[in-house]
């Protein structure tokens, strides 16, 4: 074979071979068909519900303030006394520093005069310098007749003079004035005025400490004169609910029987209450008087239907109630004093009185302590009482903080004044 025969026949080879290939990869099996799968959206995430926090209330520093306090703390600031003579002695610092009292009344066997007054007032803050919470240091300084303050002062005209010239700017000077008189002394605390309206004519114990008989004017003069108490940052405390002025019985002798029926004591008595409740009046004074229509058994000042249903319910007081004096007639001769305390306190009382005698005191504050410890006084009453006390403190800023001097020039002069104007 020659050389130009090889070439040719390897070429044509090499050609069939490549063609073979070039066959062989065109034949391409066919593919499976695949169901297109649709694109799935992403997987939503899922939502957590996160519970808001609980709100937390603030701290109420009262409420903080009394679970730090003993029971015989708590139960001191219950009960006002009264003390004996022109010094404080060893039953008044026992009184204070044992008891832990939380007010004092004074009277007018009390004091002597301004520097006395003074003295006496700064001894007893001293001696409560132990106890973290002031006292009420109380008077009766009503005007007229029931002026407990120094002769040094200038003399103020009765209620029922006031009622007669009718001028709510002069009531409200006249509250001032009493609010200056007593704030010079020490004192922070006055059981005045009287709301009492004088209806009945042989009423031995209101007659001119009240108004008028006419109830309008005593609703509108009695909140002025409260309103002019309170401007001058003292305590005044109402009287005497539901109403002294149609008894014809003196409650610090025996008690008093009214027989005027709910609706009466809505639209009468009640009256000059109302309107001082509305005008933010701090504390009231529940008189010993027996209201069979409304509660046969029991007088006003230990009625839990005229005290917490009628009172605090009904008219809507949130403030603090005392108890007039139940050293009085009207209680000790015909309850068991301190029983009665108790059923006070019950009844809706924040404050008992007990303003003289230093033995029925201490039986009132042992008994209290007695019932509460067998639960005949529940702690959350007790509570709640020393709450609004604390409260009425700490609104009035009140502080034993010593006196040194009372200027009463400038008090006599605004007395004069007034009287020489009016």
């Amino acid at each position: 074979m020659n050389k130009v025969t090889y070439t040719t026949i390897m070429l044509f080879l090499v050609g069939l071979l490549s063609f073979g290939c070039s066959q062989k990869a065109e034949v391409i099996s066919p593919s499976p068909t695949i169901s297109t799968v649709p694109s799935l959206s992403p997987m939503p995430k899922p939502t957590i519900s996160v519970a808001p926090s609980p709100s937390i209330s603030p701290i109420d520093p009262l409420k903080a303030q009394i679970k730090q306090m003993t029971l015989d703390e708590k139960l001191g600031q219950m009960v006002l006394i009264g003390v004996d003579g022109l010094a404080a002695n060893d039953h008044t610092k026992e009184l204070i520093e044992k008891y832990h009292v939380g007010g004092i009344i004074l009277y007018k066997e009390n004091i002597l005069n301004v520097p006395q007054a003074l003295d006496f007032l700064n001894e007893l803050k001293a001696l409560n310098a132990s106890n973290k919470i002031p006292l009420f240091l109380s008077v009766d300084q009503e005007g007229g007749r029931v002026s407990r303050l120094p002769d040094e002062f200038a003399k103020l005209p009765t209620n029922q003079a006031i009622g007669k010239i009718n001028n709510p700017d002069f009531s409200h000077k006249i509250g001032v004035i009493l609010g200056e008189e007593i704030k010079s002394l020490g004192f922070n605390m006055d059981f005045a005025p009287v709301l009492d309206i004088n209806s009945n004519p042989k009423n031995p114990v209101i007659g001119d400490r009240s108004f008028s008989a006419d109830a309008e004017i005593v609703r509108k003069l009695g909140v002025q004169t409260m309103l002019g108490i309170q401007s001058q940052h003292v305590i005044p405390v109402v009287k005497h609910f539901p109403g002294h002025g149609d008894t014809s019985v003196d409650s610090h002798l025996d008690l008093p029987v009214v027989n005027n029926s709910l609706n009466r004591l809505r639209t009468f008595e009640w009256l000059p209450f109302v309107d001082a409740i509305k005008n933010h009046a701090d504390a009231v004074m529940v008189a010993h008087i027996l209201l069979p229509q409304i509660d046969a058994q029991n007088p006003a000042s230990m009625s839990k239907k005229i005290i917490t249903d009628l009172l605090r319910n009904e008219l809507k007081f949130n403030g603090v109630v005392i108890t007039d004096d139940m050293t009085m007639g009207g209680i000790v001769d015909h309850f068991d004093m301190k029983e009665a305390a108790v059923k006070a306190i019950n009844a809706g009382s924040d404050i008992v009185m007990v303003a003289h005698d230093y033995n029925k005191e201490l039986e009132v504050l042992i008994n209290l302590k007695k019932n509460a410890e067998n639960g005949t006084l529940s702690v959350q009453k007790i509570d709640e009482s020393v709450y609004r006390i604390l409260q009425l403190k700490q609104k009035y800023t009140l502080k034993d903080q010593k006196i040194n001097h009372a200027d009463i020039d400038p008090i006599n002069n605004e007395i004069h004044s007034l009287l020489n104007t009016k």
